[in-house]
């Protein structure tokens, strides 16, 4: 896979107007014939729609998802200090400066453990759902409804999964935060969880559900909605040639382009409740409106440029696999969505009405 998006770089008609591409020579009929024969493509793995296509989305989010936020723990780690000892932990440089001293680089790893498994969980429910949710709501409606109003589809869609998703990432993330922002507490998932239990209950892994769900709610809603709207854009007015004339590799660039885009919009949405959602795992006392209005509207965007740092480079990556898995699981792709025939035909008409 990576191999192709390579050579897709070289020979991209992205490049710029003076870019030249490198043609391979002809070859023989003979040989082209053969070739033919044995590169056709191969069908779908799956039907669009079915219970397996959801599954393997499922699989695309816990990959997508799982892998990408364990990568970038050392920079969540800092992000988090900073929302919560803005004091101690002045800036990026300098919070990653004053974690290496007090714990060593391997202080920098600390949370990863329910990162792992608490965005995995999250992104089985966040990608699968959304898959779920965009065909059950588009279906309820007719072909040139769904069309006119899709970017609420994505919206009701994306919104209805995390729903869920943030029930399953909740817990771990609690510990998570509990781990990274408060010293000498637990060092390890294994400590902190049978801690937690112990002294606060279960109820102590929801305590931050809500606030969760005002952070990543808006965050999926924006990534999802964006993405759908970036994607097709990119390809109307940015992509020199339609979607089905571009490699596999080509395609995936796109999605990566505009998942960057859609990462930035995200983090600055959801950012004021994440820092909330940092505060209220640390102090256990704390509420949501005791936190607001002692860090005032200032103190809520503490960090935001490490967030959108983290979470632009997140969101990009994250679709960039999810969208890689569909590819290498042979998943279909549809293409982004085209005004139906009978809708063109009736605005045509309509448009000739007025001009007679």
């Amino acid at each position: 896979m990576f191999s192709s998006l390579l050579e897709a770089a070289r020979n991209s008609p992205f490049r710029g107007p003076l870019s030249t591409t490198h043609c391979e020579p002809a070859l023989p009929a003979a040989e082209t014939q053969g070739m033919a024969a044995s590169t056709a493509p191969v069908g779908d793995s799956c039907e669009f729609g079915s219970p397996k296509y959801f599954a393997l989305c499922g699989l695309g989010g816990i990959l997508s998802c799982g892998i990408t936020h364990t990568a970038v723990v050392p920079l969540d780690l800092v992000k988090c200090r900073l929302q919560v000892d803005a004091e101690k932990y002045k800036n990026v440089i300098n919070g990653f400066r004053v974690s290496i001293r007090e714990e060593g680089m391997r202080g920098l790893a600390k949370g990863w453990a329910p990162t792992f498994i608490g965005y995995s969980l999250q992104g089985l429910c966040k990608f699968g759902l959304y898959e779920v949710f965009k065909v059950g709501y588009s279906g309820l409606l007719d072909e040139e409804t769904a069309y006119t109003y899709r970017t609420f589809v994505y919206l009701a869609a994306s919104a209805s999964a995390e729903f869920f998703a943030d029930i399953a990432l909740s817990p771990l993330e609690a510990a998570k935060v509990r781990i990274q922002t408060m010293p000498g507490f637990a060092n390890t998932l294994r400590e902190a969880w049978p801690k937690m239990v112990q002294n606060e209950g279960y109820g102590t892994f929801y305590k931050g559900l809500v606030p969760l769900w005002g952070r990543q709610i808006p965050y999926t809603m924006m990534k999802f909605a964006c993405f759908e709207k970036t994607v097709e854009l990119l390809y109307k007015y940015v992509v020199p040639k339609p979607r089905d004339q571009c490699s596999k590799g080509e395609q995936l660039v796109v999605t990566f382009a505009a998942g960057y885009i859609a990462g930035v919009f995200c983090a600055i949405v959801s950012h004021p409740a994440d820092t909330v959602v940092s505060k209220l795992n640390q102090d256990k006392t704390a509420t949501v409106g005791s936190i607001v209005g002692k860090l005032g509207w200032a103190g809520v965007w503490k960090g935001l440029g490490p967030r959108i740092i983290m979470i632009g480079t997140l969101t990009a990556l994250q679709w960039f696999i999810y969208d890689a898995v569909k590819v290498s699981l042979r998943m279909p792709r549809p293409p982004p969505p085209e005004m139906p025939e009978s809708m063109r035909k009736r605005l045509e008409a309509e448009e000739a009405a007025k001009s007679k």
